[in-house]
């Protein structure tokens, strides 16, 4: 990210036309005929199938001969006596290795272009563990895509994520760009953080002023943040007392058996005496455990209100209700 300085010069470079080959240049055919061989997984076969004729049709504007093997799932490109171009076979090898990883017909013939290359990056062998890989992937590509995106369009490179290996075409600047937000992201570096100095890269391109200048100081400088652990709290230790004798000596397994009595008994003696032993705490571990099984089943102990002999208040006075009563059938009497 901040390692590499982008000045002038190098932007000049990268930007270079390369002069197109021609018929012309080389009027004597190629001596020896030159071929390569690719294999592709089953499940590209039916798309490999349907677009062969244009795949045949592409790679014969430049003399190349294609055929496929659908028995043994393979695809080679051939030199032929027309070819004029030495190069154009390696760039046909490339062109079919693309399509075997899931790039389409449309993005992968431009890699036939002189300014145009590929770059298969594997990022399988770069994480040991399944999890954090698969999560780092998932970040590469990004919420429907958009982080994936937002890389091809800062690097005018097309970037197919599939498996194992992650696939780019387009120009030789933008693939050494791609490369590095790719490899990065698979050690543990957001993408966002090369995007963003890519951004900022292509704003500063635009300036006349600063071509020939380092850009260094305007890119972000992002320090890597490790999490603290939490510091335990280590216990004070005790002075003990200072004492010129050494410590007492730790007892056999010989001395324990000696004090115990076990050391006398016979073979047959000491493993009925480990058995008894060995039931009895089985027994125990029995008991623990239906007392465990029946505690959900036991009927909770009721709390028993205790009243006192001596509250007056708890006591009903029988003869003035009956009082209270008589009064009251009188009063009814003469309403």
């Amino acid at each position: 990210m901040g390692e590499e300085t982008t000045t002038g010069p190098v932007e000049d470079a990268w930007s270079l036309k390369i002069p197109e080959f021609k018929p012309e240049d080389n009027p004597h055919s190629l001596l020896e005929e030159s071929s390569f061989a690719t294999l592709f997984p089953k499940y590209r076969e039916q798309y490999i199938k349907q677009c062969w004729p244009l795949v045949q049709k592409v790679l014969k504007e430049h003399q190349i001969k294609a055929e496929m093997d659908l028995r043994e799932g393979s695809m080679v490109v051939k030199t032929t006596r027309k070819t004029w171009d030495p190069y154009i076979i390696l760039k046909a090898r490339d062109m079919i290795k693309l399509l075997s990883r899931s790039v389409p017909l449309e993005h992968a013939k431009q890699v036939l272009l002189d300014e145009n290359g590929c770059d298969i990056i594997k990022i399988g062998s770069m994480l040991r563990n399944k999890e954090k890989f698969i999560k780092r992937r998932k970040r590469l590509i990004g919420p429907a895509g958009c982080t994936l995106k937002s890389i091809e369009l800062l690097t005018n490179c097309y970037i197919q994520v599939q498996g194992q290996t992650v696939a780019a075409v387009g120009p030789y600047k933008g693939l050494v760009q791609a490369r590095r937000v790719i490899e990065d992201t698979m050690k543990n570096v957001h993408p966002i953080y090369n995007i963003k100095a890519l951004m900022i890269k292509r704003e500063l391109a635009k300036d006349p002023k600063l071509r020939n200048e380092s850009w260094e100081r305007f890119l972000p400088k992002f320090t890597k943040k490790t999490v603290s652990k939490r510091k335990e709290v280590k216990k004070k230790k005790e002075k003990k007392p200072y004492t010129p004798f050494p410590p007492p000596q730790m007892e056999r397994k010989v001395d324990k058996l000696i004090a115990s009595g076990e050391y006398f008994l016979k073979e047959e003696d000491r493993r009925k005496r480990a058995r008894a032993e060995k039931e009895k705490k089985q027994e125990e571990a029995k008991k623990a455990r239906e007392e465990r099984r029946n505690l959900p089943f036991e009927a909770p102990k009721e709390e028993v209100c205790q009243k006192s002999a001596g509250n007056k208040s708890d006591s009903i006075d029988v003869e003035s209700l009956k009082k209270k009563v008589k009064d009251f059938q009188k009063k009814k009497k003469n309403l």
